[in-house]
């Protein structure tokens, strides 16, 4: 994107600023890491001020959804009727749900429960029970920009088993978050996640990660949570992505559903808990964009 500028030219990012003021000197310190045999994103996964701006007013809409559709979410609903009222309320505030027959997905929500680990359809057949842990993924697109997050709920009477389960998956996405700095490395999420997510004898689902967003629903870079320290992707300030790790109260195996060829469900039965947020990489920390 930088081919051709001058330093004293308007930066491609549409900043107004000069180049040699705005992503000059990002892109002078990722030349650094990459000779160093870093691996670094391309330019156009930084997102500009006006992209960012962008991605924040469709992060406002899906935290709005994820506040709304939790007073639903009780003993004896379906999920068909958590996903109408998703779509619904979404329409009324002028959003597209992202799932929406993305790659053939028939539902505007994902709601997995129990040992359902994610892309659980809803169905009028499924039911919530009381004693039920269920992750709810909401993801939307508003003005042509995407937003992504979900949140645990426990339907009423929850074992202090699942609560715990609950509590410790939130604190694995709370520390890998805690990871991002400009200039560090992704692998250092996955690190922290899977450290605590084994000191409390859970274990991390490996298949399935975080991943870049805003112009597109999915972009790079793929995010696992049972990678190493001082590993991976340099972060970038601009770079935005999801911090969604899936924590298992048993073994880390998954498998998915022959049938529909979306839901995946822990292999031994035993309950599963996610929680995501969407993050972005600024020069001095990190921005949480959706929770």
């Amino acid at each position: 994107m930088s081919g051709g500028l001058g330093r004293n030219d308007p930066c491609w990012c549409g900043s107004g600023r000069k180049y040699k003021k705005c992503h000059a000197p990002i892109e002078e310190q990722m030349a650094i890491y990459h000779s160093k045999g870093c691996a670094v994103p391309h330019l156009g996964l930084l997102k500009t001020q006006q992209q960012i701006q962008g991605i924040r007013d469709c992060s406002k809409l899906n935290i709005a959804l994820l506040d709304y559709i939790g007073d639903y979410v009780i003993d004896g609903v379906t999920t068909e009727e958590l996903d109408r009222l998703i779509y619904e309320k979404t329409k009324e505030l002028g959003g597209v749900p992202a799932t929406l027959h993305y790659h053939g997905y028939p539902k505007s929500v994902c709601i997995s429960i129990d040992n359902v680990v994610c892309h659980g359809i809803p169905s009028d057949r499924v039911i919530l029970r009381d004693g039920d842990i269920a992750n709810i993924d909401v993801s939307t697109i508003y003005n042509g920009f995407f937003s992504d997050s979900s949140r645990m709920f426990c339907v009423g009477d929850v074992s202090s088993e699942k609560q715990r389960l609950v509590n410790v998956a939130k604190e694995c996405m709370e520390l890998g978050i805690e990871q991002i700095e400009p200039w560090g490395l992704l692998g250092n999420v996955g690190q922290a996640v899977n450290d605590h997510a084994k000191k409390n004898g859970y274990s991390v689902v490996r298949e399935i990660g975080g991943h870049g967003i805003g112009l597109q629903f999915h972009e790079d870079p793929w995010v696992s949570y049972v990678s190493k320290q001082g590993t991976g992707m340099l972060l970038v300030p601009g770079l935005v992505f999801t911090v969604e790790p899936m924590i298992n109260m048993g073994k880390a195996e998954i498998s998915i559903n022959e049938s529909d060829n979306w839901t995946v469900y822990t292999v031994d039965g035993k309950p599963s808990a996610q929680w995501e947020k969407t993050v972005l990489v600024t020069e001095t920390g990190y921005e949480i964009l959706t929770y």
